[in-house]
């Protein structure tokens, strides 16, 4: 999926996300586990709000994506902040950079976005080889709770000024996927323009998880309830990991 709809209007869409917040929940992060973050990877960045938060509070970092039409969106607001920002267009299991990273980060669920065990397994390898040893991997993923019981099989309306959206999941159980579909309906004189978009999204088990990072190197220094510093409940929806690299 290239997201090239989606990208004109993942801004307004998100924009009850407090990026500053996230921003510094990551500094506070870095500092429980007397970690500096170095060179930074905001990896899956998306339209770059996170990316330009970090940037604002000193980081040295980039970001990466898959989507050109993301990373358009980006670049742009990079600028008319004054921002030097370099983006790099690519898949996380083709990741590739020309220098050692100290922390990558990514957020918003974008791990959930690759389905199978397989991918994913690809992308922390490739996370891993770009870290420097004992480096940080900082991620969210949505839960299998939050799968079954708070997405399911539910639709979700968004009515913008730009914009009116229809999200409908389909849940499959066997493997805690979500089907998405995002039809846009575009204002266009006393027409509208239709749009539609599809992809997945998977959740997987803690167990699941540290199968796949060990199989890469990596391995979890610590798991949280989103946004805070306490365990995980068995209704959170979304999570934290802090994971890291293994010193060769």
């Amino acid at each position: 999926m290239s997201y090239s709809y989606f990208a004109d209007y993942y801004d307004g869409l998100t924009e009850d996300v407090d990026y500053a917040a996230k921003a510094e929940y990551f500094v506070k992060l870095c500092e429980k586990y007397s970690h500096q973050p170095g060179r930074t990877l905001d990896l899956a960045c998306g339209t770059g709000s996170f990316t330009i938060e970090l940037k604002k509070r000193g980081t040295d970092v980039i970001g990466a994506d898959m989507s050109s039409d993301m990373l358009t969106q980006a670049q742009m607001k990079s600028s008319d902040q004054e921002l030097e920002i370099m983006y790099i267009c690519c898949k996380m299991q083709e990741l590739e950079l020309p220098y050692e990273i100290d922390t990558c980060v990514c957020t918003l669920d974008s791990i959930n976005h690759i389905t199978s065990k397989k991918e994913l397994k690809k992308a922390f390898s490739c996370i891993s080889r770009c870290l420097a040893d004992d480096g940080l991997f900082i991620f969210d993923a949505n839960t299998v709770y939050k799968h079954r019981e708070i997405l399911g099989n539910n639709c979700y309306i968004f009515d913008t000024e730009d914009v009116f959206c229809a999200w409908q999941n389909n849940y499959i159980e066997k493997n805690n996927k979500v089907i998405i579909t995002l039809d846009f309906f575009e204002p266009a004189g006393d027409k509208y323009v239709r749009f539609s978009e599809q992809f997945a999204e998977r959740a997987y088990t803690h167990s699941e998880m540290q199968e796949m990072l060990d199989y890469a190197g990596l391995e979890i220094a610590g798991i949280f309830d989103d946004m805070s510093f306490e365990s995980p409940a068995e209704a959170s929806q979304r999570e934290i990991y802090v994971v890291r690299k293994k010193k060769k």
